[in-house]
């Protein structure tokens, strides 16, 4: 629903993409709140945009193909929309938060408030490792999680203000990008700590591909390979995979 809001605000007109790792979700049964029909519609409302193809004294054509010319600055307009998009999305979700109750920002921040050991994840394993939390914080391990919302315009800042403290980080990819060393998210989540000056201690892991089960136990092997980098000074292997078959 935020959506539509976001990808047609005058100041971002780019495509959005939702996404979902639709296996899990789709073989799954939860209770779910549903907003009416026309709160939503009215929430949604109708896309006027200024110009348009078949616009009366406004002629103009559209089409996939631009010259020399005017490349850059057509990608430099794109940047600045996708730039915009942040403080849009925000915004948005403060106007769907009046008619849901329910608040969402650029990432959630789960028992952060003192976490010496973190998880960075997407998706619906983060129910999981909110789960895995829990339980480490009733043993004393001082263990927080945070789940990544919006991936582009990836909020590099703001994560890295809410990682400041975290000495010991494992960050999640739930696919393989085939470079060899990290995945997608490793790569953005360690860009961003590098520009602030910060260094914690960081493993990476590719997990849950095609539903491979991830459970509380896998999650928590995670943190306990953090308390073994903490307890050793070595970090080994950076880019490792979870719940594989060697």
């Amino acid at each position: 629903m935020q959506a539509y809001r976001i990808a047609e605000h005058k100041d971002v007109r780019l495509p959005i993409m939702i996404c979902q790792d639709g296996f899990i979700t789709s073989h799954a049964v939860e209770n779910i709140e549903l907003l009416e029909d026309d709160i939503v519609k009215t929430f949604v409302g109708e896309y006027e945009p200024e110009h348009y193809l078949l616009k009366d004294n406004e002629p103009f054509a559209v089409g996939p193909y631009a010259v020399t010319n005017y490349v850059m600055e057509a990608k430099r307009a794109q940047m600045q929309g996708l730039r915009n998009a942040k403080q849009v999305t925000l915004d948005v979700a403060k106007e769907f938060e009046k008619i849901s109750g329910r608040s969402y920002g650029l990432f959630e921040e789960y028992r952060m408030e003192d976490a010496d050991y973190a998880m960075v994840i997407i998706g619906s394993a983060a129910g999981t490792g909110k789960d895995t939390v829990d339980m480490l914080r009733k043993q004393g391990v001082r263990a927080g999680l945070l789940k990544i919302r919006l991936f582009r315009p990836f909020p590099a800042e703001e994560i890295a203000e809410a990682l400041k403290n975290v000495k010991y980080l494992a960050i999640m990819d739930r696919t393989e990008d085939y470079n060899g060393h990290c995945g997608p998210l490793d790569a953005e989540i360690k860009s961003a700590l590098y520009n602030a000056d910060l260094h914690p201690a960081t493993l990476n892991y590719c997990y849950g591909i095609g539903g491979r089960d991830v459970t509380v136990e896998s999650l928590a092997s995670v943190f306990e390979d953090l308390k073994t980098v903490e307890e050793t000074g070595k970090l080994g292997e950076t880019y490792r995979y979870l719940s594989v078959r060697e």
